[in-house]
């Protein structure tokens, strides 16, 4: 049982550590594909096939975040917490509600820009629904630090 635990609280560091590292890729990404489609609905540019495989590559790294999150989530029993505390109640209700939130504007604003007829409407499609999915992302940041004085925004 003793190795059994010793394997389960080290699948956990790393699951933690693949999370806590996997976020800078997450939001690198769509940083640059905001700005991208910023820029190409601003400048008039035409819409790329690199274009869509960075909004792809953005999509697959907030869905990979996702599963590694919500591996954590039901692994270290996160749903259990009391919600009365609000360190607690930060981590199962609302960093998870935020981040699935984030995670359906990327995954429609992806689907709807490639549905969309003019390049001009994609960049925008892209540029509205990333750019409401990074105020949501940062504004979970935000309130992880202020909930948990032992966060940081930039560590764990």
């Amino acid at each position: 049982m003793l190795s059994f635990e010793r394997k389960k609280m080290g699948m956990n560091e790393i699951l933690k550590s693949a999370h806590s590292g996997w976020r800078y890729l997450v939001i690198i990404l769509l940083l640059v594909a905001f700005i991208n489609a910023l820029m190409g609905f601003l400048g008039k540019k035409p819409y790329t096939e690199g274009n869509r495989k960075l909004n792809v590559f953005a999509l697959i790294s907030a869905h990979i975040q996702l599963v590694l999150g919500l591996v954590l989530y039901f692994i270290e029993g996160v749903y259990k917490y009391d919600s009365s505390n609000a360190i607690a109640r930060y981590w199962k209700m609302e960093h998870l509600s935020m981040m699935i939130i984030a995670i359906i504007l990327i995954t429609v604003g992806n689907a709807r820009s490639k549905k969309m007829d003019t390049a001009a409407k994609k960049h925008k499609t892209i540029f509205i629904f990333f750019g409401f999915a990074l105020l949501i992302i940062t504004a979970a940041i935000v309130m992880m630090v202020k909930v948990d004085g032992s966060r940081h925004y930039f560590g764990m």
